[in-house]
């Protein structure tokens, strides 16, 4: 009987080799697939009932991009909502616009915004804000104040300025909340407190930063100073 060569040795031994290879890989990630959390694993479908995980942005601007996406994970989320009139002024215009029923805790109820802000807010209330008042302050958020969603205006006001995030419905102002103990957290009052208070806030702006595009509050400039201002620009800032 023929020997083989070292050269066909030496190739039979390496298609060995990338099988073994392949098939290890194969069971990772089946055991990735099936034991990692879902929030960390970007082929897992988005919901707002996940913790966040290393995915969920990507997740999250992936449902967002898509209208029909955004609306079926609301409602998957068993957020209520109803369709936004639209309204198109020069550069302002509120597209692909919704408003949160009252499970939202918004007050004033049902502000205009885009679907991609309210899924966004959503899971932040959700994921984040919420935990930290259990957590921080032993209670639950019963409503959050909020100074407005849409307003056709540049940034500030400004004549000749970029339009401003609010010219889309693409942000909205939180100025504080109402808790289930019947205290009230206030921005203007309360975000520079060394207490548990202060603590809540700064918590919830941090958390803010992972999801939203600008996350702007009294750090940022004296026009924040009572509000925390959230919103869906491409652009990342945290201040």
């Amino acid at each position: 009987m023929r020997r083989p060569s070292p050269e066909a040795v030496g190739l039979a031994e390496v298609a060995a080799f990338a099988v073994d290879v392949a098939f290890a890989a194969m069971l990772l990630a089946f055991a990735v697939d099936r034991y990692a959390p879902p929030q960390d694993l970007a082929w897992k479908p988005f919901s707002l009932d996940e913790p966040l995980g290393l995915a969920t942005a990507a997740k999250l601007e992936r449902v967002q991009d898509d209208p029909a996406a955004c609306r079926a994970a609301l409602t998957a989320g068993g957020v209520a909502f109803r369709e936004a009139e639209r309204r198109e002024t020069g550069f302002c215009s509120t597209a692909n616009a919704v408003r949160l029923g009252a499970g939202s805790r918004l007050s004033p109820a049902g502000p205009t915004m885009t679907c991609p802000l309210a899924l966004t807010y959503a899971l932040w209330s959700r994921q984040i804000a919420q935990p930290a008042a259990r957590a921080l302050l032993d209670a639950e958020i019963t409503t959050v104040d909020h100074l407005g969603t849409y307003a056709c205006r540049t940034i500030y006001g400004r004549p000749g300025a970029r339009p401003s995030q609010h010219a889309t419905a693409g942000a909205l102002d939180v100025s504080g909340f109402h808790l289930s103990d019947g205290r009230r957290i206030t921005v203007a009052r309360n975000f520079r407190d060394p207490g548990p208070e202060g603590r809540f806030l700064r918590v919830t702006r941090g958390g803010a930063c992972r999801l939203f595009g600008a996350t702007l509050s009294p750090d940022y400039n004296a026009a924040h100073a009572d509000h925390l201002h959230l919103d869906m620009s491409r652009y990342k800032l945290c201040r």
